[in-house]
Formats: C-alpha cells, structure tokens, sequence
C-alpha cells in the first residue's frame, strides 16, 4: 500500500466536517450569524463552504461590487477557526448580466432561448459570461487567495447541460475540425454519412444534434457532441479556475461532480482538470429498507466513491450530502436515526477526508427550503439532525489517523462514461427502455464484491490495468484504439479478464467492427459471438453448469439479452438450457498467456454472479476487509498508509446484525475507543464500526 497522501488542505491533517454556506441569504439578520456559528462549533464542524450562487450579492450592478458581507464571514471564520472553501458564483448568473448581454443564456434543442432563471443557465461558450466569470473570479482570487482560513476553490457548481446556440454549433463544427484533421472524409467515414444520405460536403452544413428538429440517428454524430460537451465545460472550467491558480497558486481547485445520470460530461476527463475530485451524493438509503442493490442504494454510493478515489488515485472529498430529507424526492422520507452516521462513514471508508453537506442553514424561501439543513429554519441545538451531525463531528474527529490514507484494491472494474452513450444510443438490440441498462448491470457484478468486503477500483477503459488481479467489464460494447492491446497484455502477464454479453461491437465512432464480435477481443476471449437475442421482461432462458473450476454447478436465469457464441479455443463453462440455442456454450474460459479471460454470454442472475465472482475472490486471493460471511446489507472497506489499517465495517440494514469474524484475523481495536475488539461483532440498525490494525511485514496491506 502507498504511503499516505499530504492533506488535501495543506498543513490541515483533519477529516472536514461542515459545508455549502449561504449568509448572504441572512444578511438583513446579522442574530443569525451569531446563531449559525455558536452552532457549528457545538456540531464539530471545522468547514464551510461560501459563495455558491453569491454572484447577485458579490456584484449586484456590472462592475460594482460587495465584499463587505464576504468579509465578515471570513473574519467570523477567523475567530471560530473555520476553514473556508471558497466557491465561484458562476452557477447562477445575476439578472443584469441575462438582460445586459441575452448571448450568455442557454438555447435548447429546439432552438429556443431560454430566459432568465433557475440555475445552470449559461452558454460554457460565450465569450461574455467567460470573461463576466473570469473577472468575478479574479476579484474573489485578489482579496482572499492568501487569507489564512482559505482552503480550497470551488468552480462554478454541478457543471452539466448543453447549449444549441449559433455560438456552440460554430464551436462544434471547430472542434470536428481538430478531432478530424480538418478532413471530411474522415469525418464522414467516422460518421458512417452515406447512411441515409448524410454525406457533409461543407463543414457549416454540421449542426448540433436535436432529437426534435434535426438529426439524431447519427451515432458518430451524437457521441462527438457529447464530447463537445465534455470539451467545452472543461474548456469554460479552466478559464474560470485560470485567475484562482494565477494568483493563489497553493490553494487546490476543484468543481463537484453529480451521482451517475444526472449529467453527460465524462468525468474522467473533468477530474484531470481538478487538483482535487468532489462530488457530491444524494443517495435514498432510507426510502426503501432492504433495497440495497438499486440505483441510488449503498452499493451504487460504493460503487461511485470508489470512482471517484480511482479518479487520481488518491482521497477526495465529498463535497455535498444531505444530513436530513431531501426536497426533490418523489417521496421525502426522512432519514432513518442512525442513516447519516452511516453515510457519512460509507464515504470515509472509501477515500473521501471530508463530510460537507447541502446546507449548513435551511433556506427560508425557494425551492429548497425543504431540502435537509444542519441548522433547521427554528435554530436549536435540540434538533434530531442536528444532533446526528454533531456526534459525526466527534466521530470525525477521532480518525485525523485516517487523513490522507489510501485504499489498495486487487480488483479493477470498467465503467466508462463513452461507453455508456453509445450503448444508449443504439437502436437495438433491445429498446424496451430509455437506455440498455448498462448502469444496472454494472450494480449486479460489482455487487459479489460489495457483499464481501472486496476493494474496488472503478475505472474508465483509458486508465492503467497494471496492477490489479482481476479486471471486469461488462457489457464493453465500445472498445477504443488501443485497448484490446492493453487488455491482452494485462492478461498475459497473469491476469484474469471477465467480460459479458455486448462486448467488443463497436469502435470510438460506434462502427462496428467487421471481424465477428467480439470484435478486438476476440481472440483474447477465444468466442465468436454470432447473434444476441433479446428477451421480454418475463422471459428467461436457463444455464445450466455441472460442477467446474469457476464454482458453477446447477442451473441459473439468463434474462434480457443473450449472445449465441461459438467457443474458438474457450473452454465452456456452462450451456445455454433452453431456446433454439439448448447446449450452446452461456460461459466461457480462455487460457492466453499466463492469464484467462472469461466471458458471460448473457445477463445472468443474482445467484450466478454471487457463485461466479466468489469463487474468483478465493480462487485469486483477494483481499477481504474482513474474514467474515457479512449479512446482506452490510460491507466492509479499508484504507491504510502500509503501516497502518482502517477497517470500516458498515450497515445498511433497519435491524441490528451480528458478525462473526474469522481466526485468521485478529489484533483490532476500536479506532474512537481504544478498545479491543473481538471476534464477535454487534451492530445495531445502520451500526458503524471503525477498526485499527497494524500492518506486519509481509501483509500488503
């Protein structure tokens, strides 16, 4: 394991407890002020976060401006030994700058402008809202980029949405024109144009894509305007962060980043324009008990901070999370007791050195006046939440040790966000949904793991394989230039590969490829995969396996979509049981080098993955936070700087569980208390536990 990461706040070795701040909301009442920091303090809170959405209160008419108010929290923050992190107000522009300058508003995809309002509203192109930001920006990097409470940049917020304006399609037809070395017959090869008669003959006849009054059907099209978006939001990013890094160069930058769905920007790409990765999580632990496995349950916040620390392979923060209900839920349930405890410690456990939330005082107005607080609209220290925070902020701070720590993992998982789109994108081989449930299936694989207390690094399909045990990939529909080398070479050194069904179809432009699929990882893989089939939700098609070396035996449920391979040097694991392809290879291993590669055909179900991926983890030795069987709804994570191993175990479950750890493990002791642990492990509903142990030479940690 690495040694430790220096502090994200440079000469501040503590985890950051607090967050998103807004006075300028309260200035007409200076008692709240008094109130909001006798508060903070009594929460253990040593964070906040100001000037989100401030830009009206910092400038209120063009180039006039209002530092009085900022001043005064940074002198409050002062005395109260706050950290601050400073936040551009660039994610919600004033009015006078909409009326002055109507070119910095966004316009649809139906070519509307839109007007004034809400937030998220500016064009990332503009040349007028840039320059607006970057002066903005600059007289906030002027007055307090050496102030000693300063601890961090916050650009803009929550980056995300697209603009079709005259200004972004000339950026688009300029950026083809750099990808594509001014070349259309590049571009229309990439694009596949004699399809439908879409050949580009001039390069002002590209617009943006529209699905309502223009082109969308073509999928080297809409996967280069997703990347425009990436470019140009990273592009608008770096300008806005230029005058932050000019003149306080010491002080990191960031921007948040959003769970999985809410944006098309490809966060890898974002994340190497940042010092520091930040996202922030809204999850709904607490709406739906015992759903442990859906789209905003445990395992997908898991899943997403494992991410989010794989980004740069080094803690982050989590920048924003709710410490009560939160307002735009169909559904505002309240956070069970005991709920944020054990989201805050679930981000601690896998890489972040913070606990910011969204918002430290409650909104009396607006659309978020119901949206969770710290400080509740009648400020009292009595509050459920509040008190639920404060004890998080005594439990914070009892971990300084884990500052900085890092998690080693044996096992890297492909998520890639280009991937994601052009899976989307294609029409077939199933649309009975919006998308081609790439996201779930990502949930069923990595779940074995979850479930186990395996270390997961989640990855894009660009970033190093060396290093790891196994890599898994499901669903790789996209294989891009040089990535089937790379995999082949990580499997030849002695590493294991698993890959799925709709896999190696298509390249960076979503052409397929020509040579049977799995296209470039066939050979790798040893399978052709002829067809795939789809399913109707009510249709399954059974596999069935004898006893194996992957730790397969009896029959399972093939749902969704099915590939009818051929095995070319692969030996079969397990038969299809059913459908007009009865005893046709369903599971695959290949022999390449040292290593093997295999390949599940279809969408299996919860018992396959379980039994497959466990036999891995024995099969390869890997790491397991804890030597012990973790009831559903519980998992464990570790961090640790070689000398040094955190241990979190943590439960997501409404009862209280008990776990019973192996005698291959022992020496633990309860990192807030001092105390030694012993084998048997009492947790109660949403219980928490944070275990020390010390590293010995030879134990990698």
């Amino acid at each position: 394991m690495p040694d430790r990461s220096a502090p994200i706040v440079r000469g501040y070795p503590h985890l950051l407890h607090g967050g998103d701040y807004n006075p300028e909301q309260w200035r007409q009442s200076p008692q709240a002020w008094d109130q909001d920091f006798q508060l903070l303090q009594q929460a253990a809170c040593n964070t906040v976060t100001v000037g989100v959405f401030a830009w009206a209160a910092l400038e209120p008419a063009e180039g006039r401006y209002d530092f009085n108010w900022m001043d005064a929290i940074f002198e409050r923050c002062r005395s109260a030994g706050l950290r601050v992190i400073l936040a551009t107000p660039g994610g919600g522009m004033p009015a006078w700058l909409a009326k002055a300058y109507p070119e910095v508003l966004r316009v649809d995809s139906r070519g509307r402008r839109r007007r004034w309002g809400g937030r998220h509203n500016h064009c990332f192109t503009a040349p007028v809202y840039r320059e607006k930001a970057r002066i903005i920006n600059g007289k906030l990097a002027e007055r307090y980029g050496q102030h000693p409470m300063l601890s961090l940049w916050h650009v803009n917020n929550e980056y995300s949405g697209e603009c079709h304006c005259d200004l972004c399609s000339a950026a688009f037809r300029q950026f083809l024109r750099r990808r594509y070395n001014d070349s259309l017959d590049a571009l229309n090869h990439a694009w596949w144009s004699a399809f439908w008669s879409h050949t580009i003959t001039n390069w002002d006849q590209i617009e943006p894509p529209s699905r309502e009054i223009g082109e969308f059907q073509v999928h080297g099209q809409t996967l280069d305007w997703k990347r425009f978006i990436t470019h140009q939001t990273i592009d608008c990013f770096k300008e806005e962060a230029e005058p932050l890094r000019q003149i306080s160069p010491g002080v990191p930058v960031t921007t948040n980043l959003m769970m999985g769905g809410f944006t098309d920007v490809d966060y890898y790409h974002l994340a190497d324009a940042c010092d520091v990765v930040s996202w922030d999580s809204y999850p709904s632990y607490h709406d739906r008990p015992g759903d442990y496995f859906g789209p905003l349950g445990p395992l997908w916040v898991s899943f997403i901070h494992n991410q989010r620390r794989a980004m740069k392979k080094k803690p982050f923060l989590l920048m924003e999370m709710s410490p009560g209900a939160q307002n735009y839920k169909p559904v505002c349930k309240l956070k069970r007791p005991g709920v944020h405890q054990a989201e805050a410690l679930q981000a601690i456990a896998h890489g972040s050195d913070s606990v910011l939330y969204f918002q430290v005082r409650k909104s009396r107005g607006g659309v978020e006046k119901f949206h969770g607080a710290v400080i509740d609209h009648f400020a009292t220290p009595e509050a459920r939440v509040f008190r639920e925070v404060a004890e998080v902020g005594r439990v914070l701070q009892g971990l300084d040790e884990v500052v900085g720590t890092h998690s080693r993992a044996d096992v890297a998982f492909i998520y890639d966000y280009q991937n994601r789109w052009a899976l989307n994108d294609a029409a077939g081989p199933i649309n009975l949904k919006k998308d081609k449930d790439y996201d779930p299936v990502c949930r069923e694989h990595y779940r074995p793991f979850w479930s186990a207390g395996v270390n997961v690094d989640v990855i894009s399909m660009d970033q190093p394989f060396d290093g790891y045990k196994l890599l898994v990939a499901p669903m790789l529909y996209m294989v891009r230039p040089g990535v089937a080398e790379r995999i082949e070479k990580f499997i030849d050194a002695g590493g294991t590969f698993v890959t799925t069904f709709l896999s190696g179809v298509a390249n960076e432009s979503d052409l397929a490829f020509t040579n049977g699929f799995p296209g470039p990882l066939r050979g790798v893989t040893g399978v052709w995969a002829e067809e795939i089939d789809a399913l109707y939700d009510d249709e399954q098609v059974p596999i069935v396996a004898g006893e194996n070396i992957a730790g397969l035996s009896g029959r399972y449920g093939a749902n969704f979509l099915c590939d009818v391979i051929h095995a070319e040097g692969a030996d079969v694991l397990a038969t299809y049981g059913g459908e007009f392809y009865a005893g046709r290879p369903a599971v695959t291993r290949n022999a390449f080098g040292r290593g093997r590669a295999y390949y599940i055909a279809a969408r299996t179900d919860a018992r396959f993955n379980a039994d497959f991926y466990n036999h891995q983890i024995q099969d390869l030795g890997l790491r397991r936070a804890l030597d012990a069987n973790l009831p559903d709804g519980v998992t464990a994570a570790t961090r640790g700087d070689g000398r040094t191993r955190f241990t979190f175990v943590l439960s997501f479950r409404g009862e209280p569980c008990e776990i019973q750890i192996g005698p291959a493990q022992q020496g633990f002791t309860n990192a807030l208390t001092g105390e030694t642990v012993g084998r048997r492990l009492m947790l109660p509903a949403y219980g928490t536990l944070v275990l020390r142990s010390d590293v010995h030479e030879g134990d990698e940690g």
